[in-house]
């Protein structure tokens, strides 16, 4: 199995955000250079007991993960508990936020529909995968006046004592599956609902937001003589700023989803699934108090290259790249999305491996460091890294994008495909992932790696601390 280790540079975050105790096992090394920022800066580095050796398994037999976990060591993030974070203050700050991008475009009032933007307005949350596709949940807020939340018939009762809502009300589901061929009828009883509501506490403005609604529903609205804008260009941008209280939501959220990785890490061994390696940051991140995982980015081997193949029921090989993008939906709703690729069994990777990974290691450091508020979208495309030409065909979609209860606004693309991007400025607190996929078009596999950065008012401060893999960057830094 390739060693794990931390720079010094983790070391210092590690510290930064209060972590006293780092676990080290037989497959984690620490340089000399992190041993003594680690006695400096008074970070106990503890040897972790190693995991008992899995029983034999036959082919097709699918080990116990569940006892498999039980009987792993001391994860790194045992030392810490759950943030104190005043979860009122959470909520109050969010939704004011929103109200002032709302004020910022002239917006009387929002219809949401997207759950995760219901949540980040009203902390509300329920069926929060079902209602993505189902718009059986709705709230209403305007720029002054009471917020009124329409929920999914039966569960009037989860958001009630929400700081957030001042009313709940039953939803007009406005769906062909719901409504059938009512749908036209279901759409205008929608929007006498939400005309009536702009005429009570529209305060004669005539402008309101409105996102993944039904086609019908928004022209019968519009044909009420409100006009329709963007809901989506408000809240994006309220989201893209974190406030104090997210900031440690997010820190919480990536130190389970670390954790979880960190077991798929011990787990990954020659002759298991692919879906059986992914279901082991699923059971953490349940046992965590997080929500669900947003995609199934996965792969091994060949399936490596191109990026973007989702996990299967391929067995993984000794000596395989396996390369994942957490994409986790963790506690308090929060985001935890980094990337990373192992090396799977007792061998040394190939110098094609490492040649691989070193490139995307430097891409990603690379555009890490040129990051600084102030700067433009287009600023940052110009001085980021130089993709090398065997390597541009699979370029990952874009360097950089926000993250916040999911990948948000900005999405900051490369130089070359800046032609078709939109500018906009980097602003302390806003929080992105900086991304890489290295893997040349019919290449044998490809690695890719992403962390994870709060803007601060000088650079960016590193949140992401899951270790990189010292034999296959093929130097200890």
């Amino acid at each position: 199995m390739s060693k794990l280790f931390y720079t010094r540079r983790d070391i210092e975050a590690m510290a930064g955000n209060g972590i006293t105790v780092l676990y080290l096992d037989e497959n984690v090394t620490l340089p000399l250079e992190a041993q003594e920022m680690a006695q400096k800066l008074g970070v106990q580095v503890r040897k972790q007991p190693p995991t008992p050796p899995a029983l034999a398994r036959k082919p097709g037999q699918i080990p116990d993960l569940q006892s498999r976990a039980r009987n792993l060591g001391p994860s790194w993030f045992d030392d810490l508990i759950p943030p104190n974070v005043d979860v009122s203050r959470l909520r109050l700050s969010r939704l004011a936020r929103v109200r002032a991008e709302m004020e910022k475009v002239d917006c009387a009032a929002c219809v949401l529909v997207d759950a995760v933007n219901i949540r980040y307005a009203t902390d509300s949350r329920n069926m929060q995968v079902f209602t993505s596709r189902n718009p059986a949940r709705y709230v209403f807020i305007p720029l002054a006046g009471p917020v009124i939340l329409f929920e999914f018939e039966g569960c009037h009762h989860l958001a009630e004592g929400l700081e957030t809502i001042d009313e709940i009300r039953p939803a007009i589901t406005v769906s062909y599956v719901a409504s059938g061929p009512r749908v036209y009828e279901r759409a205008q009883q929608w929007a006498d609902q939400i005309g009536e509501l702009m005429r009570q506490y529209g305060g004669g403005n005539r402008r309101i937001g409105l996102e993944r609604v039904n086609s019908a529903a928004a022209t019968a609205l519009a044909e009420q003589g409100f006009e329709i804008i963007d809901a989506q260009e408000p809240i994006e941008h309220a989201r893209a700023i974190k406030t104090p209280d997210e900031l440690e939501c997010i820190r919480w959220s990536l130190r389970v989803v670390e954790g979880g990785v960190h077991r798929m890490r011990q787990a990954l061994q020659p002759g298991m699934t692919e879906n059986e390696l992914w279901s082991v940051l699923h059971q953490a991140v349940i046992q965590n108090d997080g929500d669900y995982i947003e995609t199934r980015l996965l792969s091994s081997g060949p399936r490596t290259n191109p990026w973007f193949q989702e996990t299967s029921m391929r067995q993984i090989e000794a000596s395989d790249l396996v390369a994942l993008d957490t994409d986790v939906v963790g506690p308090f709703g929060y985001y935890a999305d980094f990337s990373r690729t192992f090396f799977c069994g007792t061998g040394q990777p190939s110098e094609e491996q490492r040649l691989l990974y070193k490139l995307a290691y430097e891409q990603i450091h690379h555009n890490m460091d040129i990051i600084k508020p102030g700067m433009t979208f287009r600023e940052v495309a110009a001085k980021g890294w130089d993709i090398p030409e065997p390597y541009l065909k699979n370029r990952y979609f874009v360097l950089a994008h926000g993250v916040g209860m999911t990948g948000e606004y900005p999405y900051i693309l490369h130089s070359l495909d800046f032609d078709e991007a939109y500018d906009g400025l980097i602003e302390p607190n806003m929080t992105l992932c900086l991304e890489s996929y290295i893997g040349a078009e019919g290449g044998k596999e490809g690695i890719k790696l992403e962390q994870q950065v709060l803007v601060t008012e000088t650079g960016v401060e590193l949140l992401s601390h899951f270790p990189f893999e010292q034999d296959l960057l093929g130097r200890e830094i």
